[in-house]
């Protein structure tokens, strides 16, 4: 937290977040509201803009034509009952964004691991931070790990995201040393 290039970026993205929460507030919106577009917008970048960059990029390169694909949609009935919770599916469009979940939480694991074994609690705080907020944006990821049936994650997003975090993070530790 003492380090001078911790400092800037922290100071933006806490008054860029401070300014965005008073607007809302200033609009009569909930701080509920705000955080949960806040999520939104973490979770729709990492899933449907990724996507949507690969197919342009696919595109341009002449590799792929563009296919539309029908999707189920959900009915109204019973909404109410289940408002708030993410009805996931087999689409390989939830791999990344729980694959950045685990990433997180590994690097969370390891990060706190680091300071307990080491007693220097200031030694990564920065990071912890970043990966805190992270897991917290991704929350409906976690319950969906805990959940079953349409609320759950399908157990082959979890093995395929699975695999990229353990790949990623064995690469990561053995690059470092």
């Amino acid at each position: 937290i003492t380090d001078p290039e911790f400092r800037l970026p922290a100071a933006v993205f806490i008054i860029f977040n401070l300014y965005i929460l008073v607007e809302y507030l200033l609009c009569g919106l909930s701080v509920r509201e705000w955080w949960n577009n806040q999520r939104m917008a973490r979770i729709v970048s990492s899933t449907a803009w990724l996507f949507g960059l690969l197919a342009v990029l696919l595109k341009v390169f002449g590799i792929s034509e563009t296919v539309f694909e029908l999707t189920r949609k959900d009915d109204l009935e019973g909404a109410s009952t289940e408002a708030g919770k993410f009805i996931f599916d087999s689409s390989a469009i939830y791999v990344p964004a729980t694959t950045l979940l685990f990433v997180n939480l590994a690097a969370l694991a390891l990060g706190l691991a680091k300071v307990v074994m080491d007693m220097e609690a200031t030694a990564n705080v920065g990071e912890l931070v970043c990966c805190a907020w992270v897991v917290l944006s991704f929350l409906p990821f976690v319950k969906g790990l805990f959940r079953r049936g349409q609320h759950g994650i399908p157990w082959p997003t979890i093995c395929k995201s699975g695999t990229v975090t353990l790949t990623f993070v064995c690469l990561c530790r053995w690059f470092s040393n």
